[in-house]
């Protein structure tokens, strides 16, 4: 695999869904497409709209190879999907959206069948955050169909057959609050035994394994070249991690910014993991257990910023932190470190726009230096993604966790860490701005009031 210098990066996230051109001698993004990502609601339940994504990817391959010769793919995608496919490689159900509530009409049978937290490192999750959930109901919920399936994919490697025509499993995605993976055996759950779902897994294979060249009908449609690499690709949070488990010495911890904030502490301290309180364990791309915790911040922050100025004046942050105008939270219940909290503003009477844009920067990176504290975390943190361009944000995080915090360079981490996956090299790459934390008192103060506000909450 030597040689291999662009990879096109198919990601696929909860809200939108990319495909990135990444150079890996510079290590970054070179070009990049983007559409919006959202479910169709309709029969027989909210799913993802696979043709139009497909249709996007394919445009965008073609698109990109016309720039710069693709030499290899490589994919990502959220986690908490999977695919259920015929002998022919087709769907038998549409790709439930797992915030849909159909898994949660199922809850007492569930909760009676799937195993515990101290066997596969999962939290019990609402709606169809846990992959094994969508799967129980749609087996009872549509039996016919669900008969008709030979195969269960996790969602990054229902694309890989679709550009190979080859099935396989990873387990990073296996891994990702599903109940399906034991991450201490390495090995399926228990509930798969049970409920005889063994059979239908795909063979489980290693992120970096290529699968296969890319279809020739595919070949022809974007004009790649018909032995364009295709890997089995990983899920989005364990991409960003990736790159740093291949070059950093623990401890460190690494925070994904998306539409979940996902904090993920390597060779951190030992603590037990709360799964009340949405944490769990991961499994990197080398397969190790990860401690993890997460809330839906990206989510948290469009809704409470939308049409409202996403900036402030050094004014404005001086004043949230003298009055010490406070979000609590939690602004999307059911889920991270506070999932029955009900949000509310203190102290902000007479709020301006750009002070209340900072005391939700202020608030979203609290509630990940709370992740953070959950799991473990020790070291320098490393910010990914969107968030690591809110200076306000990794200020916050630095102040509240009393360690350095980097602001990753790149745009997306987790395009970076997929297109590794084509690299027999280990990455020296572009760590970013350092941030010391904060010596400054009112920020301190800050921190302390936002704490015992949310002690207070109860």
């Amino acid at each position: 695999m030597s040689g291999l210098r662009h990879i096109a990066v198919i990601d696929i996230g909860k809200t939108n869904a990319k495909v990135a051109l990444v150079d890996l001698v510079m290590l970054s993004e070179v070009a990049l497409r983007r559409m919006a990502n959202a479910p169709l609601r309709q029969a027989p339940y909210p799913h993802h709209d696979v043709e139009a994504l497909w249709t996007f990817i394919l445009n965008s391959l073609a698109s990109l190879n016309r720039e710069q010769r693709i030499d290899a793919i490589s994919i990502t995608t959220h986690g908490a999907t999977g695919v259920l496919v015929d002998a022919a490689g087709e769907l038998v159900l549409p790709i439930l959206d797992y915030e849909f509530d159909g898994p949660d009409r199922v809850v007492s049978e569930y909760d009676a069948v799937r195993p515990p937290f101290t066997e596969t490192g999962t939290p019990r999750l609402p709606v169809g955050l846990n992959l094994g959930a969508q799967f129980f109901w749609q087996q009872r919920r549509f039996p016919a169909e669900f008969a008709k399936a030979t195969t269960m994919l996790m969602y990054p490697q229902y694309w890989a057959l679709r550009l190979t025509g080859i099935a396989a499993n990873e387990v990073t995605s296996l891994g990702c609050h599903t109940d399906l993976w034991n991450p201490w055996t390495g090995d399926f759950s228990s509930m798969v035994d049970s409920l005889g779902w063994r059979s239908l897994m795909a063979p489980v294979r290693p992120a970096r394994d290529r699968l296969g060249p890319i279809l020739p009908a595919l070949a022809a449609r974007t004009g790649l070249g018909p032995q364009t690499s295709v890997f089995c690709g990983l899920h989005d949070s364990n991409a960003s991690l990736l790159p740093h488990l291949l070059s950093d010495a623990p401890p460190f911890s690494v925070v994904s910014t998306g539409t979940w904030v996902v904090s993920m502490a390597v060779g951190g301290r030992t603590v037990d993991l709360d799964p009340a309180r949405d944490t769990l364990v991961n499994v990197s791309a080398l397969g190790a257990p990860v401690p993890s915790a997460r809330f839906m911040g990206g989510r948290e922050f469009s809704l409470l910023t939308k049409d409202k100025p996403q900036d402030c004046s050094g004014s404005d942050v001086l004043a949230v932190l003298t009055k010490k105008m406070l979000l609590l939270p939690s602004t999307q219940q059911g889920s991270g470190p506070f999932p029955h909290h009900e949000a509310a503003w203190l102290n902000t009477d007479g709020i301006s726009k750009g002070e209340r844009f900072a005391a939700i920067s202020f608030y979203l990176a609290l509630m990940t230096a709370t992740c953070l504290e959950l799991i473990g975390a020790d070291g320098p943190t490393t910010v990914e993604g969107p968030f690591a361009r809110n200076r306000l944000f990794v200020g916050m995080l630095a102040a509240a966790t009393t360690r350095t915090v980097i602001a990753s360079e790149a745009a997306t981490g987790t395009s970076i860490g997929a297109a590794l996956l084509a690299s027999e090299e280990t990455p020296v790459h572009g760590k970013g701005e350092r941030i010391e934390p904060q010596t400054d008192p009112i920020w301190v103060a800050y921190v302390r009031a936002w704490r015992a506000a949310v002690r207070a909450q109860g």
